[in-house]
Formats: structure tokens, sequence, C-alpha cells
């Protein structure tokens, strides 16, 4: 592995650093989170055509980039560096993760374009949490062999498919901690197939967005008419409240939803399930480590005029001791992070890189955040504080896509240093 990054690829994250800093800068990001949407959609159309950061690991002809992981792990750097509510996490990397890994070629070039484009964006509904769902944790159902993925929901629950008519399915069920799911255009719904003799998890596609009606609304006062929109039969979304109000997550409600299958129903889709979640736990790490970094440095900066006993808070020992423990925490996921997406390219079976990468990430990330709320003093305690924004995030990402204890020992158990949870015996601790 060179760990020197290529001229593109310190220019890409050069680029959108820039415009990130003029664009995305606090009370932008603040405004953004609580409006309708949960994000600039004006900022992430620009972002989406120049630097193209929708489609950015998109093939060419889904109308992306055509470019890797490491260039994708960069911009999702720079994208939690400014803690940047957008549909980069949801849509472009699990949702279209999840489409490129089960759907058809066809599938894929009707389904892929407009997320590329950011014309549409896309969120993948699954049971539980993302940490859970992808296989990033172990699962403690003792109704799960050792090694199994717990994606799909199975017979514990989640959402269940039903064969309908001309190739279509039938979903009935709720998911929860869904990422921009209030909000998406389009829903990639992973449910439980087949009943108990031939179970299996099947993603499907559900087009989310309003259809307009047949008729119109009554608007001769205006001189012209109106579609009505109409919500899709059955399908219920809201926004829910949670620690970060940067990172959207909603609750679907499915109730005989009409939906089609991507790719072979008659096929387990909880491998390629596992898969996307080892270019999220990329993805995520990649964002922690940014917003680690900017949390680290906008202190640094704080402590340097602050003064406190007639000299600079920076100055005193003990405060520079505790910073120079956040920068080898940050430096340190930076580099498992950077790995990680190398070895997405090299050895993209093996998850043992990415779920250390992400341990580190989200141990740096709240490290640094809660570092910053200390040494900010009195000023950070109010939730107003920009401290709180990057504390938030770091842990509600744990919650999402960790704990870094459960990553580790998942890693470990993939890698075979420990014997997986249970398995001494029989799974009955699973």
């Amino acid at each position: 592995m060179d760990p020197a990054l290529t001229q593109e690829q310190e220019e890409i994250a050069r680029a959108l650093r820039d415009v990130l800093a003029k664009q995305a800068g606090p009370e932008e990001v603040r405004r953004a989170a609580v409006s309708a949407t949960g994000y600039d959609a004006e900022l992430w159309r620009r972002l989406a055509k120049q630097p193209g950061l929708a489609g950015l690991a998109f093939p060419e002809r889904q109308g992306g980039s055509g470019l890797g992981p490491i260039e994708l792990a960069l911009a999702c750097e720079e994208a939690g560096r400014a803690l940047l509510p957008s549909p980069l996490l949801a849509s472009s990397v699990l949702a279209a993760g999840a489409i490129a890994a089960c759907g058809t070629e066809d599938q894929c070039d009707e389904l892929l374009p407009p997320l590329a484009s950011g014309s549409g964006t896309a969120a993948l509904a699954l049971p539980g949490t993302p940490a859970l769902a992808l296989g990033l944790v172990p699962d403690t159902n003792p109704r799960l062999l050792p090694g199994d993925v717990p994606a799909g929901g199975g017979r514990a629950g989640g959402i269940q498919a039903r064969p309908a008519a001309d190739g279509l399915w039938t979903l009935y069920g709720e998911a929860t901690h869904v990422l921009d799911g209030a909000r998406s255009d389009l829903l990639i719904v992973a449910a439980h197939a087949g009943g108990f003799p031939r179970s299996r998890t099947v993603l499907f596609a559900v087009e989310a967005a309003s259809a307009p009606a047949a008729d119109v609304a009554d608007t001769t006062d205006v001189g012209y008419t109106v579609p009505v929109p109409v919500p899709v039969p059955g399908l219920r979304r809201e926004r829910s409240a949670g620690i970060d109000q940067t990172r959207s997550v909603g609750r679907i409600e499915l109730r005989d939803v009409t939906a089609r299958p991507l790719g072979d129903p008659e096929l387990d889709a909880a491998p390629a399930l596992a898969r996307v979640g080892r270019a999220a736990a990329v993805a995520v790490a990649a964002e922690a480590v940014g917003a680690a970094a900017q949390a680290l440095a906008r202190t640094v900066e704080y402590v340097q005029v602050r003064h406190q006993f007639g000299r600079a808070v920076g100055a005193f020992q003990a405060v520079k001791h505790r910073l120079a423990d956040v920068y080898v925490a940050v430096e340190t996921a930076r580099s498992a992070m950077l790995y990680a997406a190398w070895a997405a390219t090299t050895t993209p079976e093996d998850p043992v890189p990415a779920l250390l990468a992400l341990a580190h990430a989200l141990t740096a990330a709240r490290a640094a955040s809660a570092e910053a709320i200390q040494l900010h003093g009195g000023i950070a305690i109010t939730w107003e504080h920009d401290a709180h924004l990057y504390f938030k995030r770091a842990a509600a990402d744990e919650l999402l896509f960790g704990p870094p204890h459960l990553l580790r020992a998942r890693a470990a158990e993939l890698s075979g240093v420990l014997a997986p949870t249970g398995a001494e015996t029989g799974g009955a601790t699973r």
C-alpha cells in the first residue's frame, strides 16, 4: 500500500472542503437540519453536479464518476468535517450499494442515475439498527448460529414479504432507524420472505415519492389546475426525534405496499447486505474522522485565545497532554480509515479492516467532541454551542453503527482471534 494520496485525490478533498467552508458553516448546517427535507436540497444538487459528490463512486455507465472507495472516503471525511446534512450516506452509500449488490443490470441502469445526478434520493430500510442488520456487531439472538448475519429481520419480525401478481410482491411491517427514511424518493426495503421452510432476506424497491392523481384541485381562482399529490397506498413515514439533528432518521410503516424485488427473489440477500455494511463502515468512519479532526482544530484554536490566570489556557501542560492524546487518536483513526478504504479494493471480502477503522473512528470522535466541550469551559455547556453538534454526532453514530467494543468483538470473531459469542455453549448465549 502506498500511503500517499494521488494529486487527483487531494484535489477532490480540497475542492469539497473549500465549497463546504463557504456554503455549509454552522449556521447553514443548523438551518438545513431543521428544515422540512432535513438538508439543503439546492446545495446537494450543486454538489452532485460539481464535484459530483452524489455519484462519486458510481460507475460512469450509471451517471457516476467511476472513482473508488478511497475517493469516496475522502469525500465523506470532508462531509463529516462540516457535519453536512445530506443524503450522502443514506442514498449514495447504503441504498446505492444495496441496489448495485442485488439489482439486475437493467435495474441498476434505471435506479442509480437519478441518485448520481442528485435529482432523486433513496434510503435503505433495515430491521433494527444498521449496525446489527448489516452484521457490524455480534448478535445476541440465540436462534442464530455462530457466524450468521442477522440482516433482513427473519422470523424475529421486521418486514414480511408475500408474492403478488405479475412478479410484484406486497410488504407488511415497519422499520425504525431508517436514515433519510422520511424524505427519500425511493425506499430499498430488506424484508423476510419464504416463511419458516425457505427463510431468506430479499430486497425490494418501493417508489416512495408521492404520485400525482388523475383528479385535480379546484384552482379556478388562479386560472389553472394543479395535480393533487396522493401518498403511496399503505405507506406511512415520519421523521423520528433523535440526538443528532444533522443525521435524519425516520420510521416507516408498510401495510400491504406493492413492491418489486431487486434481482432474483429466490436468492438470499443477506450476504450482499453484509458487503454493503463493510462499505458503510468505511464511509461512517471517514465522516467520524472528519468530525473529530474539526472538533480538535476548533478546540486548539480556542485554547490559544482563552486566557486564565494571566496566560492562554493552551499553555498549561495538562491541556497540552489532553489535546495531544486526542491528536494521536484522530491520526490513528484516519490511518485505519484510509487503510480500510484501500483494502476495500484489494480484499473486498474481508470486513475486519472496515470494522476496526470504524471502531477507531468512533472512539476518536467521542474523545475529540468530549474534550471540545470540556476545554471550551462554560460557553460549551449550552446546547447552542457548536461543540454540541460534534458531540451529538459522535453519540448518535455509536448508537446507529457501534459501539466500538462490539465492533472490535465482531472483528475478533471474524478474524478467528476469539470464538464466536456463545460458541462454547452451542449458541445458547447468543
